[in-house]
């Protein structure tokens, strides 16, 4: 292992440099047409994988921060010299030329689409004090009539030593869209997950923002040099006069508008100025409200002050020793459910407030933004949310807040870390185990790893939080990479909820009909009658997840996946919900025509209808990806939930996971095998953590509370540790399980799914990249596991035919240059229709 690199791959030991033995290559004149999908399929998690070296070889991030603002963005090798480079426009100049040498300032630009670049522009004289690194420019490329979008990561000095530049043509944005830290993490991440640093760029900085979104230009006039002369204005007539005296009576500049009103005037007189040159005019794009938000003012939610618990105190201290060291420490805070972390992270985030600095807070999920918004509202002046069910003018509005310095606290989804505070103090991430901090799009980053890199280079602490963590954050806390701050107990002491596990194979254990086991169905009953409130779990949406025809067996499916269709009774359709291919549901078979079609399987939808049946006196309110589309529809079922207008909710893993509802006295697992049998290392790690965390929403005051586990795998693992909240047992006999194997967070796993229109076409360019990958790994002599490829457990999505490469070692930096090298030069005729994606530390294997 090198030095400072780290055992498992989310949490390296140090900062995250690129890699020394082998380095970032820039593109030869001819440009790739491997080019790989800019969006994934609805539901695919194929994220690009590359467990690049970027995590040893140190000094990368140190190099860049002690960098000047002229120096280049260190890339882990030594700028090309001019007369090296290759460059995308070549001409041979004349021979009186090439004796010439002129210092020319040359803007590196990258571009979204191939070709991805850096190339090397000239800067004209006239841009060279406008243009900075984090700018969108207009440069020409290729034989393109246009000129292209691309994006400047860095600015320089060089000599233009026989070869010619073409013109950068003009530079989109008044003021950089990225600050040089942030430049440096869209380099970093390009390297590291192999994704073209133009589409970095673009996941970095939103839609909305690029668009300007809620914005129009304005023109502002000033007096004019001219008027400064008392002769020329006396000769004005009256209405001009009375405007322009007026104008330099405000002493700011107004637009037309504004000066019409208060000069009592019309459009006539102030054109006449501007005729005669005595106004001076400055055109800006300004926000057209101030404040183009829609949340409610409150969720429901009471402040609730009390003295610090032992174990919060101690946490706190550790927390702000870190902060107050100046230097970039991660810290893991292993608190169970209930525990009082959320308070730590307001004292932690007040702490960093006094020095003038800001924080952000990651959350998994946007059903947790508005109590986590709410809880930070009611502690801090200027709090700013990020998250995608907001309008795009409310996503610009906040996000030029925080780059103008305004915000003290930025809370969020995954996309919340690349927030452009300017001075970043701390980032926090709750729930830090769970799934969707995983990008599924291109790039296709972990929140988490990218926290710690931009924690790294700002040499400020990474906070991770949650009551049963990834295995990646628990086992860095074991080989000495981060610190773990533990708080076994609760706040006041309450104890952790009894677990009853129902086995569903029991035939007396089991429902009639129905999805609600007895004993569930005599606590709910219970609960109701004490005036408590009852949480359901069920990971799956839709009312029936399986539409069959007992006559002839066809299964209704999904043309383009071949997966089956999931029958919703809200509008009567049939869906599929990988590809969202939508249907109505068929009255009779397609195949044969009977008219007895089953729905077989059980989603939130007949769920509903069977609570509702068996419990007609209580208030239900259901919550999934279907009932939540609407912005503030998840501030509003929770809002309703916490002031008790509902009784029951029920839904999927959205209500799973932090939310606090001390009078929820019940939790019901409906099935907690769900996930548990898929062909994936981290079924049981998912199961363990989904599983405790729902258990963890009741018993949080003063009344106590219990849970009710259905299962058919009682004595699995994972179902026997979240049964007693033990997580030191689940993650010793995991970390076992795994070490068999040198799955993460012992070794380091990468994925490349290829995926193709025609079945054999895509086979055969899978073997052939096979064939690269066993030829770069023995030049390379690494020690790299290759398996496939074989089709996935989900072969074909959106009529893509789909197999999968899995990719294993010990070492980081070996798998990410066997990559690296086999598909360097790696070329798809175009005909084939195929592409390739590439995962680094996948989060699902289907």
């Amino acid at each position: 292992m090198l030095t400072g690199e780290a055992s498992h791959p989310d949490i390296p030991a140090g900062p995250i440099p690129m890699p020394s033995a082998v380095p970032p290559q820039r593109p030869s004149d001819t440009p790739r047409t491997d080019t790989r999908p800019a969006e994934p399929d609805a539901g695919e998690n194929d994220a690009a994988a590359e467990v690049s070296g970027s995590l040893s070889a140190p000094g990368f991030f140190d190099a860049c921060e002690n960098a000047d603002d002229d120096s280049p963005i260190p890339d882990g090798k030594p700028v090309p010299d001019q007369a090296t480079q290759g460059q995308l426009f070549e001409t041979d100049p004349p021979p009186w030329e090439l004796t010439v040498q002129e210092d020319v300032a040359v803007a590196s630009v990258v571009f979204r689409d191939a070709p991805y670049g850096p190339y090397d522009y000239r800067i004209p004289a006239e841009l060279r004090d406008r243009l900075h690194p984090g700018m969108r420019v207009h440069v020409p490329l290729g034989r393109r009539k246009r000129p292209t979008v691309g994006w400047c990561i860095e600015t320089k000095l060089g000599n233009q030593t026989g070869k010619t530049l073409s013109d950068v043509a003009e530079v989109l944005d008044d003021a950089p869209l990225c600050d040089r830290p942030l430049v440096r993490l869209v380099t970093w991440m390009s390297h590291y997950y192999q994704s073209p640093a133009g589409q970095v760029f673009d996941a970095l900085i939103p839609s909305s923002v690029r668009a300007s979104a809620g914005t129009r230009e304005r023109t502002y006039l000033s007096p004019a040099p001219a008027s400064a002369d008392e002769s020329v204005v006396d000769a004005l007539p009256a209405k001009q006069q009375r405007a322009l005296r007026l104008l330099i009576a405000a002493g700011k500049p107004m637009t037309a508008s504004q000066l019409m009103v208060h000069a009592e005037c019309t459009a006539g007189p102030i054109n006449a100025l501007r005729k005669k040159g005595l106004l001076s005019e400055d055109t800006r794009r300004e926000m057209t409200t101030s404040m183009p938000t829609r949340w409610q003012t409150s969720d429901g939610e009471k402040t609730e002050t009390h003295e610090l618990t032992d174990d919060q105190s101690n946490a706190l201290g550790r927390i702000t020793a870190a902060l107050d060291s100046a230097a970039a420490k991660t810290l893991l805070l292993h608190g169970v459910t209930g525990s009082g972390k959320t308070e730590v992270y307001i004292r932690a985030i007040e702490h960093v407030v006094k020095f003038g600095r800001a924080a952000i807070v990651l959350v998994p999920e946007i059903s947790l933004t508005p109590q986590t918004r709410g809880r930070f509202e009611r502690r801090f002046a200027s709090v700013a949310v990020l998250h995608s069910q907001m309008t795009p003018a409310e996503r610009h509005f906040q996000w030029q807040r925080i780059r103008r310095g305004e915000v003290q606290v930025v809370v969020g989804p995954r996309s919340a870390v690349f927030a452009p505070l300017p001075r970043l103090g701390l980032i926090i991430l709750d729930e830090e185990h769970d799934g969707s901090f995983k990008q599924d799009s291109q790039p296709r980053y972990h929140a988490r790893k990218v926290a710690f890199a931009r924690a790294q280079s700002l040499q400020i602490p990474l906070l991770l939080g949650s009551a049963t963590p990834s295995l990646e954050s628990w086992y860095a806390t074991q080989s000495g990479h981060a610190e773990l701050i533990s708080m076994p107990s609760r706040v006041g002491n309450r104890p952790m909820p009894d677990v009853q596990l129902v086995d569903l194979r029991i035939k007396d254990e089991r429902s009639r009909g129905g999805a609600i086991s007895r004993q569930l169905h005599l606590a709910v009953n219970e609960t109701l009658r004490e005036k408590g409130q009852v949480i359901l779990l069920l990971n799956r949406r839709g009312f029936a997840t399986t539409i069959q025809c007992p006559s002839c067996g066809h299964v209704v499916a999904c043309p383009d996946c071949e997966m089956p269709l999931t029958h919703h009774r809200d509008g009567g359709k049939a869906v599929c919900h990988y590809c969202d291919y939508t249907i109505a549901t068929p009255p009779w078979c397609p195949e044969c025509r009977f008219d007895g079609i089953r729905y077989g399987g059980l989603g939130t939808q007949k769920l509903e209808v069977e609570v509702k049946k068996r419990f007609p006196e209580a208030r239900v309110a259901r919550m999934d990806s279907d009932t939540m589309r609407r912005p503030g529809s998840h501030q509003k079922v929770l809002s309703a939930f916490r002031s008790g207008e509902l009784d029951l909710l029920l839904g999927t893993q959205m209500i799973a996971k932090g939310l606090d509802f001390p009078n929820v006295l019940l939790v019901g697992v409906i099935n907690a095998d769900a996930a548990l049998h898929f062909p994936d290392f981290r079924a049981g790690e998912r199961t363990f953590q989904l599983v405790t965390q729902v258990a963890g929403r009741t018993g949080r005051g003063n009344r106590g509370g219990r849970v009710i586990v259905q299962t058919f795998s009682p004595e699995h693992m994972a179902i026997q540790a979240a049964s007693r909240h033990d997580y030191l047992q689940f993650a010793e006999a995991e970390i076992a399980n795994r070490r068999k194997f040198n799955y993460p967070p012992l070794g380091s796993v990468a994925r490349i799914i290829i995926r193709g229109a025609v079945e054999d076409v895509t086979e055969a360019t899978a073997n052939s990249l096979l064939q690269r990958l066993e030829s770069s790994r023995e030049r390379l002599g690494a020690e790299v596991r290759l398996l496939g490829p074989a089709p996935p457990p989900i072969a074909k999505l959106r009529g893509k035919y789909r197999f999968h490469l899995l990719l294993q070692s010990l070492d980081p930096l070996q798998l990410g240059a066997t990559i690296r090298m086999a598909t360097k030069t790696f070329k798809i005729p175009e005909k084939d229709d195929v592409q390739y994606v590439i995962d680094i530390d996948p989060m699902d294997m289907l």
